[in-house]
């Protein structure tokens, strides 16, 4: 059973993307299922640290980006999500490739949704596992 309450679709995502730090870091959109999102990022000149690890703050941006768009997605028409609280564990380095990232809602609730997104490697290694509160704001 999808938890899907808006129409989403794979292209209406990237469009909302376009000039956001989203697109600027190179984030792609690639898979929509019943209950989750998927999507990418490059580890590449923009998105490194000096270090030449993929910065610990784009893997948040992509945890965030996922998130919120499954919130406002999985939430009623007319209503809006914001971001309350993002926390990231980050468990293992990236050099290279991309870092994909699955969003599952943990709690769907009438005013406040949890989020729960890991972060893999092209290995399938957990790179990051991040838990976002979203509040849901109801049309004025």
């Amino acid at each position: 059973m999808s938890i899907w309450k808006k129409p989403i679709s794979l292209q209406a995502l990237q469009d909302a993307q376009t000039n956001t730090a989203a697109s600027h870091l190179g984030i792609e959109i690639t898979e929509i299922g019943p209950d989750f999102l998927r999507g990418r990022v490059p580890v590449d000149a923009r998105t490194k640290q000096p270090f030449g690890l993929l910065h610990g703050g784009v893997s948040v941006v992509l945890a965030e980006s996922l998130g919120s768009m499954g919130a406002y997605h999985a939430c009623p028409e007319g209503h809006h999500a914001v971001g309350l609280e993002i926390n990231a564990n980050h468990i293992r380095s990236a050099t290279q490739g991309w870092v994909t990232g699955t969003a599952r809602a943990v709690h769907i609730g009438r005013s406040t949704h949890v989020w729960q997104i890991d972060l893999v490697n092209e290995d399938g290694q957990l790179t990051c596992t991040s838990r976002l509160t979203m509040a849901i704001l109801a049309p004025r």
